[in-house]
């Protein structure tokens, strides 16, 4: 009985490895193909080279198009943060009437198609001439980046032990000094988790960006798009590396600063 029992779980754990592997395959081929010498995508690379990266690097419509992104993801970090933490205070602490439905309300952008979003963006953004400028696409990214912070910080204020806020209260402290010095730096993991995800959700979105992109105002994503479509060169596969490496290193750094505050309060 145990020998089976051994046996189902290493099946288990050859199955898992397998979907894993298969999932992660097509980004692990794009990086080969991105050094490759060719002036077409190609696999496996006759040739290696660096030209391709140069080459995104020293053409001013990637450039302006990577800038665009950054700032829109740096702004819609600090929109969504904000919104998204008193979003979840208000549904955790509050007694809202409806309160289900305001929570399947506000984490509906993540269950939408974002298609259907794009469509519905487009339409009412075209006629108040929001599309394709930084204020239309920081709206948008704003709402498909809440949902993120809204879980993940409600996550951490169910966890939060209530007892160290009312200690603060009976000390003399007042709600928002209490929320700042006590409150806060508890779900603090939980806030900078959603703020990568929201940072990560508007730097990668491509769909709404489609929708929303103008001349001037193009995102990379949009730009990758339009390569595929008019100019399809290895420079895509380039573009779409860098930004797998920066969604690993924004993971990795949350990751090295969430270690660093349990170090700090185990001293």
């Amino acid at each position: 009985m145990l020998g089976l029992q051994h046996i189902y779980i290493a099946a288990m754990v050859v199955i898992l490895a397998m979907l894993l592997f298969f999932l992660i395959l097509p980004t692990i081929l794009v990086i080969p193909m991105s050094l490759g010498s060719a002036d077409y995508l190609e696999f496996p690379p006759k040739g290696v080279t660096l030209k391709w990266y140069l080459q995104y690097l020293t053409d001013p419509d990637w450039i302006a198009a990577t800038l665009f992104s950054l700032k829109i993801a740096a702004s819609t970090t600090v929109s969504a943060t904000l919104i998204g933490t008193l979003a979840a205070l208000a549904l955790v602490r509050g007694d809202l009437p409806g309160k289900a439905l305001l929570q399947a309300i506000t984490i509906s952008p993540m269950i939408v198609p974002h298609i259907v979003i794009a469509v519905s963006v487009f339409v009412a953004f075209a006629p108040i001439r929001l599309s394709g400028n930084f204020l239309g696409f920081l709206i948008a990214h704003t709402m498909l980046a809440v949902p993120y912070v809204v879980l993940t910080v409600m996550a951490s204020l169910q966890r939060f032990d209530t007892t160290l806020e009312l200690a603060a209260l009976n000390c003399g402290a007042s709600r928002a000094r209490a929320f700042l010095s006590v409150v806060l730096p508890g779900i603090l993991p939980g806030v900078m988790t959603g703020a990568v995800f929201a940072f990560l959700a508007s730097f990668d979105e491509a769909t709404v960006a489609f929708f929303l992109s103008g001349i001037e105002g193009k995102t990379i994503t949009r730009k990758m798009f339009e390569d595929i479509d008019f100019n399809l060169t290895p420079v895509v596969a380039a573009v779409s590396t860098m930004l797998v490496l920066v969604s690993l290193l924004v993971m990795g750094g949350l990751t090295l600063l969430q270690k660093r505050q349990k170090a700090a309060r185990r001293i």
